[in-house]
């Protein structure tokens, strides 16, 4: 699958903001002098790979909400030389996922945005799931994928429309639950329920507060990959390694597949 033929002109319109601003405590040990995205998976930074990924479904405009060590992220992408737009949203003091979000207010041009973790990869069908948003007129569409395990997960009940009814964050194990996948569409009257200049959580302060207003699951199957802990640092080295011939080309045969299971 070729990059053009995923490009879309109103994906290209649609901001896509990055939450990059992570302490990555857990890797502290292997990643101490660059901010958790910016980890190294053969000779690149994680972010970039997101960012050739979702720039191959035709997005071109990038907010990275950066935080911890923002100046290496600041460096790198003011020398990225292509025709991707780098914006960097510098949060003055830890503001959370949310809070990281609302921070970046300014710097958005369009009324609908994806807004995505800088630490995980889930090579979901962008141009189904910018669709599916549409369809469904959402107020908010979340990527999930089904898990046995969400234990490290929040997992989030569907009805059989797709829209979520609940949220449950990082509890003991359930079968046959959806996980987040951290990949979001939102309308951007979201913004007006986040409050500005505090720490406040994606995850346990506004997404339940979501439930009531239309909020809908884009089912993706997967893998769910992140960078969080060394074991899953080194899993993701092992991921895309095999995929050899490139990131960008190996992350639009994965969206491919994607298409053709569904097909």
């Amino acid at each position: 699958m070729q990059a053009k033929n995923l490009t879309n002109g109103r994906r290209g319109q649609v901001d896509v903001v990055i939450l990059c601003g992570g302490l990555g405590s857990r890797l502290a040990g292997i990643v101490n002098d660059r901010p958790k995205p910016m980890a190294q998976i053969d000779q690149q930074p994680f972010l970039d790979i997101l960012i050739d990924y979702f720039s191959g479904f035709g997005f071109r405009r990038f907010v990275l909400c950066a935080g911890h060590r923002s100046e290496v992220i600041q460096e790198h992408y003011s020398r990225r030389s292509d025709l991707l737009e780098f914006i960097v949203s510098n949060e003055p003091f830890p503001l959370g996922t949310a809070g990281a979000v609302k921070n970046a207010e300014v710097l958005l041009k369009s009324d609908s945005f994806l807004v995505t973790n800088g630490d995980s990869f889930c090579p979901a069908d962008l141009t189904e799931f910018y669709d599916f948003h549409s369809a469904k007129q959402a107020l908010m569409s979340m990527t999930v994928v089904e898990s046995e395990d969400t234990q490290d997960s929040g997992s989030v009940t569907i009805d059989d429309y797709r829209k979520i009814v609940g949220f449950q964050e990082k509890e003991r194990k359930h079968a046959g639950r959806y996980v987040n996948a951290g990949i979001y569409l939102f309308q951007r009257e979201i913004l007006s329920l986040i409050p500005a200049g505090m720490k406040y959580s994606l995850e346990y302060d506004l997404f339940p507060k979501l439930v009531a207003k239309g909020a809908f699951a884009f089912v993706t199957s997967g893998p769910l990959i992140d960078i969080g802990t060394p074991e899953r640092y080194e899993s993701a080295k092992d991921f895309f390694y095999k995929h050899s011939a490139g990131y960008a080309e190996a992350s639009f045969a994965v969206a491919s597949c994607v298409r053709e299971r569904r097909n």
